[in-house]
């Protein structure tokens, strides 16, 4: 035993404890080097792909992926974005790369990657020397150049300002500094475009509060949705001279509301090394809601500390996947994806646990260990988004499950696409069905799965009546449905914002019916799985034989005519025959005897990507790549997807092939560059893929692993040659929910040359 002379131990003290504190820097500055690959910038610019120019149904809309350089935390309440655009009409995002000039600091509920509108916002915009209130004087040039953007900090400097920006969960911080002793206005403004809110400012307390109502779009569009976007300010610094405005009148009054331009000004004195901090508190609830978030996320904090919180929870969120490789680029796509990926759904309660009731029924709240969210794109995200946060956070999932329910419960009907808090039927299928079928089938199950039935049940068997159904609650056409077990183009559907799309609507019900039937099962409702399972289906009955592809189908059984298999047909959703012939994830080996065997499936999806016609920027299209696992030929799914993940993605300002949806585009960057992807999420299959990266590591829930190392021996080498799990050799060209979740080690080993790995029937997924 080694004795210490006590005269020695404060020198011994002071080095192990430096050498504590190395250790402790060492492993800080290992934990924060993610965040520098996230750019926040991609997909504010129009793609230039090839496809994305070739099939975009809207031009510049939908060749633009309408993201924003959002600084947030993951799924908060509200993003935080410079502005370069001042409505909140539809289809424009707040920000586009773009425009030269600067109109201030939105607190923002743009739907990221959408051609939806902004609802609630409000808008902070620095002023030097004179007070200007329209856009037009105030606007400031800047270059992109003079932008520093991360997701937990954005600055710009432009004209004698530096204005900088950082987040919490539902509240904002800005920094404004001059660059020489001037003047400075702080202008505030709802961003109402249908002139109504409110904005009031006291300027003995340093207090700014205001709301911008928020109104329904799709369904029921125009109508109040029943709440508002409420924010409060609060201003350390003496507010020198205030006053209220409405586009350039000017008032002396502390208050004004519905009226066109809005906002108040409050004006300060500030030299050079001053700097100026606004803490907003944000609230769908009440201007209370506002205050009190603000009181618990920022309280006295300072800029600098919310700003290395902010970066300390994205480097937690990053660091969930580690991925490895030699090719920065790469790193910089991923992470970035994950960003875009950890936009939405938004949450909606407050910190005590108010949110507003679904549909406009007043205020609610939910239990404190609990979290209420909204702004689910559902169309697109029960793809890949949401099942990558069933595999990363099942605790966040079920929470995202159990705000479905509420709204089922609030509303009467489970929601078809609910966002803007509200029913909307936005676009085709019933898949928050399939979402909670994915969750329950994973056994992710912390929410009342009875109910939960009975409400997607309802969907799925219960015609709704005129009232409900003009706002927006029920499947569309499921008459037609019922009746013919598939959407005759007798039915135009006319109460819908998507109208006719009758094939496409078949697809996607068949798919909701098989999932639904999967919950029957398990809940031992026997006569509903038959007749569902019997549903899932439907797809045979819009299958043309004769053409070997989905068609438009009339109810006394004929077909469309003429048939273009690759233009945009009426009956297809954003999309053509050709496109959407492959929508049947729940039974692709189904779909290929359809089509005459696993051969003419493999010619099919070999003609799809050889013509060209391969769209990646639209969400139905994205199990395609996938589906080679079904064939004699997986290497071609190898081939397909590497193909995808060199050409549809980059890391400039537009490296989005299209629309990102909520964030489905970059999920399926996420889960196809690590190897895997599921093609149908509610069976928890993934197909397996050669991985991008050398190896991928990723946090489970309960402190599980999984490892996936990909061994290559040179760059060239793309197929797969064989794979091993936990050191025994794996046959199956799919991985299971239930096996990675509980972590271990998948080893791939990767060759030059195409190889004939799961070629075997029996090691591929089952079909119905």
């Amino acid at each position: 035993m080694i004795k210490l002379k006590t005269n020695k131990l404060p020198s011994i003290l002071k080095l192990l404890t430096n050498f504590v504190l190395g250790i402790a820097a060492v492993n800080t500055a290992n934990a924060q080097d993610l965040l520098k690959y996230v750019q926040p910038l991609s997909g504010t610019a129009a793609s230039t792909t090839e496809a994305s120019v070739k099939h975009s149904e809207r031009g510049s809309l939908e060749q633009n992926a309408n993201t924003i350089p959002a600084v947030a935390q993951p799924f908060a309440m509200t993003q935080w974005t410079p502005q370069t655009r001042e409505t909140e009409v539809k289809c424009q995002p707040p920000y586009f790369y773009k425009d030269s000039l600067w109109s201030g600091f939105r607190g923002t509920h743009w739907l990221s990657g959408s051609c939806t509108q902004d609802y609630g916002s409000f808008t902070v915009m620095p002023i030097a020397g004179s007070l200007k209130t329209l856009p037009k004087d105030y606007e400031l040039s800047f270059s992109h150049k003079n932008e520093t953007t991360s997701p937990a900090y954005y600055k710009l400097t432009a004209g004698n300002i530096v204005s900088e920006l950082s987040t919490t969960l539902r509240c904002g911080i800005m920094q404004f500094s001059v660059l020489k002793n001037d003047s400075l206005y702080i202008l505030i403004m709802p961003n109402s475009d249908t002139q109504q809110g409110s904005v009031q400012i006291n300027n003995k307390t340093g207090e700014i509060w205001g709301y911008n109502p928020v109104h329904r779009i799709y369904q029921g569009w125009g109508e109040p949705a029943g709440f508002s976007g409420w924010f409060y300010i609060k201003i350390e610094k003496e507010i020198e001279s205030k006053g209220t405005f409405s586009e350039n009148n000017l008032f002396l009054k502390d208050s004004i509301a519905n009226q066109k331009g809005i906002g108040v000004y409050a004006g300060f004195k500030l030299k050079k090394t001053e700097k100026l901090t606004l803490k907003i508190g944000t609230s769908f609830t009440s201007l209370e809601g506002a205050k009190k978030n603000l009181e618990v996320e920022i309280g006295d904090k300072d800029f600098a500390a919310i700003h290395t919180e902010a970066k300390q929870n994205w480097e937690h969120a990053l660091a969930q996947i580690k991925v490895e490789t030699s090719v920065e680029k790469d790193k910089r796509i991923f992470y970035t994806a994950i960003y875009h990926a950890m936009q939405h759904p938004r949450l909606y309660s407050d910190v005590d646990g108010s949110y507003p009731a679904f549909a406009g029924k007043g205020m609610s709240k939910i239990d404190s260990n609990r979290s209420y969210y909204d702004d689910f794109s559902m169309w697109d995200i029960y793809r890949a988004q949401l099942p990558l946060f069933e595999l990363l956070n099942p605790d966040k999932t079920n929470d995202f499950v159990q705000s479905l329910i509420l709204k089922g419960q609030q509303g009467s009907w489970l929601p078809i696409f609910p966002c803007w808090n509200s029913y909307t039927s936005a676009m085709i299928g019933d898949h928050a069905t399939a979402f909670i079928a994915s969750a329950y089938a994973k056994g992710i199950c912390n929410y009342d799965i009875d109910d939960a039935y009975r409400l997607m049940r309802k969907n799925a068997f219960t015609v709704a009546n005129e009232k409900d159904y003009v706002n927006g609650m029920g499947r569309r056409a499921l008459t037609s449905y019922l009746k013919y077990n598939y959407i005759p183009l007798e039915d135009s559907v006319p109460i819908a914002f998507h109208q006719k799309e009758q094939v496409s609507r078949t697809l996607e019900y068949a798919y909701d019916d098989y999932a639904l039937a999967v919950v029957a099962k398990g809940l031992h409702k026997t006569a509903d799985f038959v007749s569902l399972s019997k549903r899932a289906l439907n797809y045979k009955n819009i299958f043309d034989p004769v053409v070997g592809m989905v068609r438009g189908r009339y109810a006394d059984g004929s077909w469309y005519k003429p048939f273009n298999q690759d233009k945009k047909e009426v009956y297809i959703t954003e999309g053509t025959p050709r496109q959407y012939n492959f929508y049947v994830p729940q039974d692709v080996p189904g779909l290929a005897k359809l089509m005459g065997g696993q051969k003419q499936l493999e010619n099919a999806l070999d003609s799809l990507f050889d013509k060209g016609e391969y769209w990646h920027g639209n969400e139905p299209g994205h199990q395609i790549p996938f589906m080679y696992n079904n064939t004699k030929s997986p290497y071609k799914s190898q081939e397909a997807v590497q193909q995808i993940l060199a050409n549809e993605y980059g890391d400039g300002p537009g490296g989005l092939s299209g629309n990102d949806d909520a964030g489905q585009m970059s999920a399926w960057y996420v889960f196809a560059s690590m190897g895997f992807y599921p093609l149908d999420p509610v069976s928890g299959n993934y197909m397996i893929v050669a991985p991008l990266f050398n190896s991928t590591s990723i946090k489970l829930d309960h402190q599980k692993v999984l490892n996936i190392n990909c061994h290559k021996k040179n760059m060239a080498d793309k197929y797969i040659k064989k794979i091993k799990w936990n050191g025994k050799r794996y046959r199956k060209n799919y991985l299971q929910h239930d096996e990675i979740s509980k972590g271990g080690t998948l080893e791939i080993w990767l060759t030059a040359q195409p190889t004939n790995w799961g070629s075997n029937k029996k090691n591929q997924p089952k079909g119905l």
